[in-house]
């Protein structure tokens, strides 16, 4: 363990830029256990329904029952690591995750299943929250920020591309168990990388987060930061608009394999290609902001890929509700093609939107980073959560549902966007 003066050199030295290459790649591939979790298993919805012998609306429950553990997990790991650093929460969390996959994968039942998924998802949050920290740890300013956070979520997003893509490739072939051996083995490679890779990626150092810069913990403390950070407009607009984007996006996620398989008669290798096609536009999204990031202010990018995102919503809600109600028969070939079409223009922009408005909502709060980006990735799969409820209460008998949630969705970011404080290059 390095001196708490070398850290602090490190610290500063991340801060003045030397930041070493493969941290992104690392940082993200560490929080991909979060969208990898999720998306690899929706393509096999249909076959635990089967093998469980239980509903469809108690297997997306599951989806459900995964974002409640991520929100309770990070607001809870957030405050821990900005008191015992971020390096000893990662590793615990993920050695959770795998123990509790490996679980899912022989459950007997849907119950034995949902309680395993839970303790999977209070693992994994530790690799949702603890980097987009690190990233505030670094780069303390807003624009480099951006670019930095752009990276990981062009790295993250690759194993979510393949991620369902694999899992319908399992379904098709084999069972579907085999998706959380495969999670568990992700989980114990993550903890093989923080435990061999992490301390030499960060110039041979295992934290980004100096000791005179972590805080105390105790229950007051920890009921006065998230108090401070709620009560901040900047903090609080910004992280409800990442909150709103997850909701839309959690929509999909939910609703998705049942209307694009049952629907529309996909097969799940068919879906899981869908899938990884919304993904690559989402990072392409994600790539172009990092290109324009410095030249245009973040929070136009973020104002204008919302604006994107609401008409998507509309349009789908307007496609939806035509091919339901007064599209002739003769339509019905093209109606998934045109619904596609729209659903791109909404979930598209999302690549901008995430990192601009995480930047937005940490900027101001060097300190409380992990707090910060816990308390705003609470409130994400707080809000995910929600929108499976909510579209698990309606039948797969149509895309309105899926689509009124996700327009919902895009409109409330919207109304955040407006509310927030206009200010450029906050540091």
């Amino acid at each position: 363990m390095a001196s708490p003066s070398a850290v602090r050199d490190a610290g500063t030295s991340f801060i003045g830029g030397r930041i070493p290459m493969w941290v992104p790649v690392l940082l993200g591939f560490l929080t991909a256990v979060g969208p990898i979790s999720t998306d690899i298993y929706l393509p096999a919805f249909p076959a635990m329904e089967q093998t469980f012998h239980t509903s469809a609306g108690n297997v997306q429950f599951t989806l459900s029952i995964w974002f409640v553990g991520l929100a309770i997990g990070q607001i809870t790991v957030g405050p821990l690591s900005d008191r015992f650093g971020r390096r000893s929460p990662m590793l615990i969390g993920n050695a959770l995750y795998a123990v509790a996959s490996a679980v899912c994968a022989f459950a007997p039942d849907i119950t034995t299943f949902s309680i395993a998924r839970f303790v999977a998802s209070v693992g994994a949050s530790a690799s949702l929250v603890i980097p987009t920290a690190c990233v505030r740890d670094m780069v303390p300013d807003r624009n480099a920020g951006a670019r930095m956070m752009s990276q990981l979520v062009m790295v993250m997003g690759v194993v979510p591309i393949l991620a369902p893509m694999l899992g319908g490739l399992v379904v098709e072939f084999v069972s579907w168990r085999i998706i959380f051996w495969a999670s568990a083995a992700y989980g114990a490679i993550c903890v093989a990388l923080i435990l061999f890779v992490l301390p030499e990626t960060l110039l041979v150092l295992p934290e980004t987060l100096p000791y005179d810069r972590r805080v105390a913990l105790s229950p007051f403390t920890l009921v006065t930061r998230y108090v401070t950070l709620i009560r901040d407009r900047a903090f609080a607009s910004h992280a409800l608009i990442t909150a709103f984007s997850t909701f839309m996006s959690f929509s999909y996620l939910t609703a998705a394999p049942f209307v694009f398989v049952q629907l529309f008669h996909f097969s799940p290798l068919h879906f899981s290609m869908l899938f990884g096609f919304f993904a690559v536009f989402m990072i392409g999204a994600s790539q172009v902001n990092g290109l324009l990031v410095g030249r245009i202010d973040s929070g136009k990018l973020l104002m204008g890929a919302i604006c994107l995102s609401v008409t998507g919503g509309i349009l789908l809600v307007a496609v939806s509700l035509w091919s339901a109600w007064y599209a002739p028969p003769a339509w019905q070939p093209y109606e998934v093609w045109l619904v596609i079409a729209v659903m791109l223009l909404a979930l598209a922009p999302t690549g901008i939107i995430f990192p601009n408005a995480m930047m937005g909502a940490l900027a101001d709060h060097p300190s409380l980073a992990g707090a910060a980006s816990a308390l705003a990735g609470t409130l994400q799969y707080v809000l995910g959560a929600v929108a499976g409820v909510v579209v698990g209460q309606f039948p797969a008998v149509s895309a309105i549902p899926m689509a009124g949630c996700m327009c919902c969705g895009a409109i409330l970011m919207f109304l955040m966007g407006l509310v927030r404080p206009n200010r450029q290059n906050v540091n």
